[in-house]
């Protein structure tokens, strides 16, 4: 549930960060403009409900559509939010931050889905005219849909919303908002509180009073300032209390919060100390009646006080030197009340982590010094062994230094510079290699975070310049597939045209017709089924590799593959399987077979024939 909480809440920031530079500008025109701003101009003045109904919106709904479908779904989403936002009254409705934030992603995937329909039934030299249209129309579909439906349901959500902070506010429990917020910026759900959920509902506060208390409950410098100081005059640790100094600066003044979230995680106890801080903060903030004219972002001390209200300045800065003195305070107590062996490297290790499993994959902070990148799974001998042939292949012509291997999650070696694990096996994964780089993954064969990381290793300009010579080893592992076991795989251990079964049935199948060649042990078969229990042996792309559990090797008696076609798939989960290949190895016999597999994927014609054909020795020549 972490995970998916982390991955939407990057997802939402993903949407709203590119823009923000909008949101800046939008920011200043509401301080210094309006009626009661620094320079009040009624001419000026008049493009700030502009920005806020139109553009921010319709640039939100873009790059959210556009993460979805391309530009085209950039394109669809702009479109699809304009039909929300005229369905509310235009600049006379609520904001469409929170539609937008909707309508982009759905309309991105409807262009998606459409796009992928025609993929093989687009009509030569009707392209253009197919495109243009189709987002045309379907974006008109969409559009309309926003108007009558989406719009006006974002409007009775923000309604809701709006009326449920001003109960909080008549009974003063607006303050306990910050249990919730302070949290939930530790799990990177900042931007979608702040600019999702805090801004539209600000925006109307901001027409009739013109400043809103909502802009300043996540924003607040003050809780985090807090939590770094203590560190600089408590922690224990030499590499933390020289880090915080440095850390102070860029949260402070930088506005990038995110700098003190390893702290917390070091000590999660410490979460209390913001909570309390913001608590007192909000408190204040309340009493003396203080809000923001526009959205400080991001959340530093300059922003904050860019956006206040020239007669509330004093008692805005008072607000967030009492978040940052009790913030301290509760934080200098936990620090020197409680000991923990956790370094801030540690812990920025860990928000490393937490943000690949949001995003779904990781940073490499030094592409150049990789050597070795490591796809660990279970046993070692299936779905890790089929990534790694096809990540090596896919990146041996530009990064030759790199090495690419495949082991069990249990014994990844101690050079390992990136190991590549399913999400469900990290756990383990830290603890066999504490000082490799983490890439979490969905499946071996076609996860995003395989493009991130392909995109991180090979974008360097002057590996990318060069050619070098192929090393012995190279050769040895050339000539090593090119003499691949004949037997491994024959005429009988193939099944085509099978239909469709559950997934534990397919499974046992594969393994039976390990036993009948004699392959395994029929015990092998309880193992396969434990080992898709543990871990989904679903390798994406419409492929499945079912094998057995480490501890089942001993009932292994030689190397063999099966291979059963599902013309209309089994259900992997989500996912469906045309194809169900059994594994059983010694050592690494099985290894060259699942290269040969591998490579057969690199070709879309290829793998899709071999998910209908009726043709045995077809299939049996393109795996030798």
């Amino acid at each position: 549930m972490k995970n998916a909480l982390q991955r939407f809440g990057k997802f939402l920031s993903a949407m709203v960060m590119p823009n923000i530079g909008a949101f800046i500008a939008w920011g200043f025109i509401t301080a210094l403009f309006i009626p009661d701003g620094w320079l009040p101009n009624e001419q000026l003045a008049s493009i700030q409900p502009y920005m806020l109904t139109y553009l921010l919106p319709v640039l939100i709904a873009f790059t959210g559509g556009k993460m979805v479908g391309g530009d085209r779904g950039g394109v669809m989403g702009a479109i699809a939010v304009v039909g929300c936002i005229a369905g509310v009254g235009g600049t006379d409705g609520q904001p469409m931050l929170m539609g937008a934030m909707l309508m982009g992603p759905f309309a991105g995937l409807i262009i998606k889905k459409f796009d992928q329909f025609m993929e093989t039934r687009m009509p030569a030299g009707f392209e253009m005219l197919i495109n243009n249209f189709s987002v045309g129309i379907i974006g008109m579909l969409v559009a309309i849909l926003g108007y009558y439906v989406i719009g006006p349901f974002m409007t009775a959500i923000l309604a809701v919303l709006t009326a449920g902070v001003d109960v909080l506010i008549k009974n003063n429990l607006l303050p306990l908002a910050a249990i919730f917020i302070e949290p939930a910026k530790v799990l990177f759900l900042n931007n979608a509180i702040n600019h999702g959920i805090f801004t539209p509902i600000g925006a109307e506060q901001v027409k009739t009073a013109g400043k809103s208390i909502m802009y300043m409950l996540e924003a607040n410098p003050g809780p985090g300032l807090g939590v770094l100081l203590a560190y600089w005059m408590f922690a224990k640790d030499k590499a933390t209390k020289d880090s915080a100094p440095g850390a102070i600066i860029i949260h402070f003044l930088g506005g990038i919060h995110e700098i003190y979230f390893p702290y917390v995680l070091m000590n999660p106890v410490v979460i209390i100390a913001p909570i309390v801080g913001n608590i007192c903060a909000i408190t204040w903030f309340s009493i003396t009646g203080c809000g923001l004219k526009g959205p400080s972002s991001p959340g530093s001390i300059i922003a904050f006080m860019a956006m206040a209200p020239k007669d509330k300045m004093l008692f805005i800065l008072i607000g967030v030197a009492i978040a940052a003195a009790v913030s301290c305070a509760i934080a200098s107590v936990i620090i020197k009340a409680t000991s923990t062996s956790t370094s801030i490297e540690e812990a920025q290790g860990q928000m490393a982590d937490m943000k690949a499993q949001a995003k779904g994959g990781a940073t490499v902070t030094d592409a150049a010094s990789v050597r070795m990148v490591i796809f660990a799974c279970d046993a070692g001998m299936g779905s890790s062994a089929m990534g790694a042939t096809k990540f090596r292949n896919r990146i041996k012509a530009v990064r030759p230094d790199i090495t690419v291997k495949n082991t069990s999650v249990d014994n990844i070696p101690a050079e390992c510079n990136i190991a590549v694990v399913q999400t469900t096996l990290a756990d383990r994964a830290r603890k066999s290699a504490p000082n490799a780089q983490l890439v979490t993954i969905g499946n071996f064969l076609n996860d995003p975070a395989l493009d991130a990381l392909y995109v991180q290793l090979t974008t360097l300009d002057a590996m990318a310049s060069e050619e070098p010579e192929k090393s012995a080893v190279d050769e040895m592992l050339e000539t090593a597939t090119k003499n691949i076991k004949k037997d491994v795989i024959i005429r009988d251990s193939i099944r085509l045209n099978q239909p469709s079964v559950t997934k534990e049935e397919a499974i046992r199948r594969a393994g039976e017709l390990l036993v009948e060649r004699g392959a395994v042990e029929p015990q092998y078969i309880d193992a396969m089924l434990e080992r898709e229990r543990l871990v989904s042996t679903y390798m994406g792309m419409g492929i499945a590799i079912p094998h057995g559990t480490s501890q089942a090797k001993g009932t292994v008696k030689k190397t063999a593959i099966t291979m059963l076609q599902y013309p209309d798939g089994v259900d992997f989960g989500d996912e469906k399987a045309q194809l169900v290949f059994g594994i059983a190895g010694i050592g690494d016999e099985h290894l060259d077979l699942l290269g040969k597999i591998a490579e057969c994927l690199d070709d879309e014609e290829v793998l899709e024939k071999m998910k209908t054909t009726n043709d045995v020795d077809w299939i049996l020549k393109q795996l030798s």
